[in-house]
């Protein structure tokens, strides 16, 4: 009988518990779908870019102004871009992004050709 009820306590706890945790998941799954403010500092100033991204898996696509079709990756709160575009001042290359993810916004480093800097970027709420 001791182990019936056993069986039974440990049943319903399952049972309870199941929904919590799938809700859990469901609300800490990161994302950096959507559009973007991003601003670039360099040394002439600070550069602001409005890019579009989507999101498959930790496959991340996009627009990166008129030219530049996203390429990269976002996992476990990481986001590691790299993708050919052409600037108006510098011609034509490679932009290289890595940043973090932390409440809704991004920071991290860029390269492009011989330049580099640091950047901060917010999801633009539509």
């Amino acid at each position: 009988m001791k182990n019936l009820l056993a069986m039974f306590i440990l049943l319903i706890g399952a049972t309870l518990l199941v929904p919590f945790s799938a809700a859990k998941t469901a609300q800490t799954t990161p994302s950096v779908a959507g559009k973007w403010h991003f601003v670039l500092s360099t040394e002439g100033g600070d550069r602001i870019f409005e890019p579009v991204f989507q999101q498959e898996g930790d496959k991340v696509t996009g627009k990166w102004g008129a030219d530049g079709n996203v390429k990269g990756t976002f996992s476990e709160g990481k986001l590691a871009l790299e993708f050919p575009v052409t600037s108006e001042e510098a011609g034509p290359g490679t932009l290289k992004i890595n940043g973090t993810l932390a409440d809704d916004g991004l920071t991290g480093e860029w390269a492009f050709n011989d330049y580099a800097g640091s950047f901060k970027a917010t999801r633009i709420k539509e």
